[in-house]
């Protein structure tokens, strides 16, 4: 048997193929944390431009802006204020969230665990190339056939339902809050429905297979091996989803009514959000005007960070979430 090569101090010699992983460990390793570094940085350069930008229309702003509903930035004496554009921001995106959430775990579950494999094949390029759809696109449709459609789905939520806040209101219209989450939803579906299918795939099989084993159902295997084990992913593909629906400029902004009030009723002709403001009106903007939407970009940009820290916080308070995510 042949000995092993000692070095000077007498332990065992490096390996060639050792040797050559260690060289290139320190050149990854640099360019890695650089990559990590400058994504800190451009986010912060970001952060930094806005708020140049911001500071002049804010100091101009003769009323309170993170109150202040009003928005006329362009008048003599800007009067301007987040409070309605943020409002309505935050609503639709969430009760695009709450429509498209189980619907996308759903299909992901199909896909998965149920469908035959061609068939799940299938499925998955689909829900791809529905996620590749531009944005302009599902606006269009929503203003050529979703709000004539929704018309009457609206006056049979309003007047059988009228009782809860959402669904209240002594008129109801087909370009309202509501049209514009179901398009939301509908636009965030895909992304979610991917990135869960993909998690769910990735559950042990051996936690599976032992399930089965020991007389569990399809639903009971799935409902203690895959769902708590794909829950951090479905968390993020959640909160992925979330944050284009709160970013989400061109569809929304030939959908949404564009007025600024605050109200929970989401059949009525009043809403709006941060990113439709911003591309209906920094066209026709003055230099004021334009300040005034890029510190409503600002708040946009904070508020999705503090949703996506705060879903990183649910995860990392968890155990289990924790422990399935490793």
């Amino acid at each position: 048997m042949a000995t092993p090569l000692r070095t000077r101090e007498g332990g065992p010699a490096m390996g060639r193929s050792a040797f050559r992983r260690s060289r290139g460990e320190g050149p990854f390793r640099f360019a890695t944390t650089g990559a990590g570094i400058l994504l800190l940085a451009i986010m912060a350069a970001i952060a930094v431009f806005l708020i140049v930008k911001a500071v002049p229309a804010l100091q101009a702003n003769t009323s309170h802006f993170l109150t202040e509903k009003i928005w006329t930035p362009n008048a003599t004496k800007p009067v301007f204020g987040i409070a309605a554009l943020a409002f309505g921001t935050v609503i639709s995106s969430f009760l695009a969230l709450i429509m498209a959430l189980p619907v996308a775990i759903g299909v992901a579950l199909f896909i998965s665990h149920y469908a035959p494999r061609r068939l799940a094949g299938v499925l998955g390029y689909v829900i791809d190339l529905l996620a590749a759809v531009p944005s302009v696109v599902y606006g269009l449709w929503g203003v050529i056939f979703l709000i004539p459609f929704m018309k009457g789905p609206s006056t049979f939520l309003n007047t059988y339902f009228g009782w809860i806040p959402l669904f209240a209101g002594d008129a109801v219209y087909g370009k309202s809050i509501l049209t514009g989450s179901i398009v939301l939803a509908i636009m965030i579906l895909p992304i979610i429905a991917a990135i869960s299918r993909e998690v769910f795939l990735q559950a042990p099989t051996m936690l599976e297979e032992a399930s089965l084993a020991l007389g569990a159902t399809r639903w009971e295997m799935i409902r203690m091996a895959v769902l708590p084990f794909g829950r951090p992913g479905v968390i993020s593909a959640a909160m992925l989803g979330l944050g284009r629906a709160m970013g989400e400029t061109i569809a929304v902004a030939l959908i949404f009514p564009a007025t600024f009030t605050i109200t929970f009723q989401v059949l009525s002709a009043n809403g709006n959000s941060i990113a439709a403001n911003i591309a209906n009106g920094f066209g026709e903007a003055t230099p004021i005007g334009q300040g005034a939407l890029i510190a409503s970009g600002l708040v946009l940009f904070v508020i999705t960070l503090v949703v996506n820290m705060a879903a990183r916080l649910i995860i990392s308070r968890r155990k289990e979430y924790s422990r399935a995510a490793a």
